[in-house]
């Protein structure tokens, strides 16, 4: 068993004084803390699977800077629904225990914790993951944009970038945190700002924890999580794709892959058919999320690229960057060129946020207890007859013109998502304007009370 826990965090406000608490609760378990810093989620997980130790990411990813959280992580990698379950058993036990000797009436940590030196080799070997296997000066000619803000990679993607070969712009540095959610970017005027100011052929960000990646076009427009992950697997020639039923079907519709596994939506579930992917004999075995994180389940060699991507089963930012990047450049496109020659289907992710989970819950479980009995006394007389209803995740439904709404509550935050996706964008964006509206005037008052 590894007798070493590896930890790391983002820049919330919150996270020095949780990063303590882990600290003393690990040394408390007579284990040994090796400190990553504040670093991306992806290299934390890519040191700790090197060194075969457990990890723990301090984190709210995506959500605002008053919300934080614990991501842990076994020897093996990301944790898996299994692994929460007993992670959830052995915290139902202690629960009930009495702390009053290491924490105030608060919940705040009473004991002055030492945080052991910054271990910085995680991060060399992080960017040499890239470095060494993407061909040196690849990104040679490619003037970029680097959008910082709070992201715990606002140093290490323009390094990877500018050692790539790449021309940067820094932009958007910020001493506060910047809750940047990749599945409904709040600022896309001032990305696009960015674009035409600077007259760069993209603009690249993460989130806070540098999981989830964020590319913007030479036009100044946002290109969706899971189109990107479409582009990055063709780059990569991948032959196993796994990603949650919410992502765009255009991945389908291309044609471009032989193995295709729809999962419920979250990290573990991808991973778990990746495993499966991997066990029944596929080769390049990749998934992706809505939110763009970009997930390997196996080793990649790639022709024109050096040596050996090893498997890194977690979300992450960088690859499906450098992925989009090199692909459009090598075959001579730019990024909107790249996305245009997708089956032309368009995804929108609405979010309602401070929307109760309690109240969330109860509305999906409404359609699956109702079925399309309730679908059509909803949604009929808008959207017109429904084809199928997919309770895998959520209420998912597909209607007779193709276009499909997903109705689903946050897994970790008070938040209230709505997918749709249609044939066109125009017709996307309203249709969730539509299902927003229809959440908030119909839904919620009804089962709140």
């Amino acid at each position: 068993a590894t007798t070493t826990v590896c930890v790391a965090g983002d820049f919330r406000s919150s996270s020095p004084r949780i990063l303590k608490a882990v600290i003393f609760g690990i040394e408390e378990a007579g284990l040994k803390v090796d400190n990553v810093g504040y670093a991306p989620t992806p290299m934390l997980a890519y040191h700790s699977m090197a060194e075969e130790a457990g990890a723990v990411m301090v984190t709210g990813s995506h959500i605002p800077d008053d919300r934080n959280g614990i991501k842990f992580y076994m020897p093996h990698g990301e944790i898996l629904k299994t692994d929460e379950e007993a992670i959830s058993q052995v915290y139902k036990e202690l629960r009930d225990g009495d702390y009053s000797a290491d924490f105030d009436a608060n919940g705040m940590l009473v004991h002055d914790v030492e945080v052991p030196e910054e271990n910085e080799s995680a991060r060399s070997s992080y960017i040499s993951r890239y470095l060494d296997f993407f061909p040196s000066g690849c990104l040679k000619g490619l003037k970029l944009a680097v959008y910082q803000h709070s992201t715990v990679g606002r140093t290490i993607i323009p390094e990877i970038l500018e050692k790539l070969g790449a021309d940067l712009q820094l932009v958007g540095w910020s001493d506060s945190f910047v809750p940047l959610d990749t599945e409904a970017v709040a600022n896309p005027e001032q990305l696009a700002a960015w674009v035409k100011e600077l007259g760069v052929d993209a603009l690249v960000s993460a989130d806070g924890d540098c999981d989830r990646p964020l590319l913007v076009d030479e036009n100044g427009k946002v290109i969706h999580g899971d189109l990107l992950g479409i582009v990055a697997s063709s780059f990569l020639n991948a032959d196993s794709i796994s990603t949650p039923v919410s992502c765009n079907s255009a991945l389908e519709l291309s044609e471009r892959f032989k193995g295709i596994s729809r999962t419920k939506i979250g990290s573990p579930y991808v991973i778990a058919a990746m495993i499966d992917a991997v066990n029944a004999g596929d080769k390049c075995v990749v998934g992706y999320e809505a939110n763009g994180g970009y997930l390997t389940g196996s080793d990649i060699t790639l022709d024109g690229c050096n040596g050996v991507l090893t498997a890194l089963p977690t979300r992450d930012a960088v690859l499906p960057i450098l992925s989009a990047l090199l692909g459009a450049k090598l075959a001579g496109k730019t990024l909107s060129q790249m996305v245009s020659e997708l089956p032309p289907r368009y995804t929108v992710s609405g979010l309602i946020r401070d929307f109760p989970n309690s109240v969330g819950k109860a509305i999906v479980q409404s359609f699956a207890d109702n079925g399309m009995e309730q679908v059509d006394a909803l949604l009929s007389e808008t959207f017109g007859k429904c084809a199928t209803l997919d309770m895998k995740d959520g209420a998912r439904m597909t209607f007779e013109d193709g276009s499909v709404i997903h109705f689903r509550p946050s897994g970790n935050a008070p938040e209230f998502r709505c997918y749709t996706e249609c044939d066109t964008e125009e017709l996307a964006l309203k249709n969730n304007q539509i299902g927003q509206k229809l959440i908030i005037e119909k839904l919620l008052p009804q089962f709140s009370n």
